[in-house]
């Protein structure tokens, strides 16, 4: 089972803004070749720190109007959003090993038990 959400205008306050801790957006579309290269890595991301960060996706041709808002201009685009707003951007995909470390030093410590 996939921890992966699907974000939309019509949830995305609710969704992203007001989450409690860091939520990563996946802005991408389905045409867009570097985008398709760049899902397993974020299916893998959001099931190795579900516990951490919140991982989900926004389709830019169905959403416009939320990459307007967030100046995404090219895809695909990796924001990190915290306390309401976007603390953190990768534009363009950097591998598999660059993802995950955009992705590591946007997320809480793990807790040490």
């Amino acid at each position: 089972m996939s921890n992966l959400r699907k974000f939309e205008e019509a949830t995305f306050d609710q969704d992203v803004l007001q989450a409690e801790g860091p939520v990563l957006v996946d802005f991408y579309a389905d045409w867009c070749g570097p985008c398709k290269m760049m899902g397993p890595v974020i299916h893998e991301i959001a099931a190795t720190f579900a516990d951490r960060i919140t991982v989900g996706e926004l389709d830019v041709d169905a959403n416009g109007a939320i990459a307007v808002r967030y100046g995404v201009m090219g895809i695909p685009t990796l924001g990190v959003f915290a306390d309401g707003k976007l603390v953190d951007r990768l534009v363009g995909y950097p591998g598999p090993h660059g993802v995950k470390e955009f992705v590591e030093r946007n997320i809480k410590p793990a807790e040490v038990l």
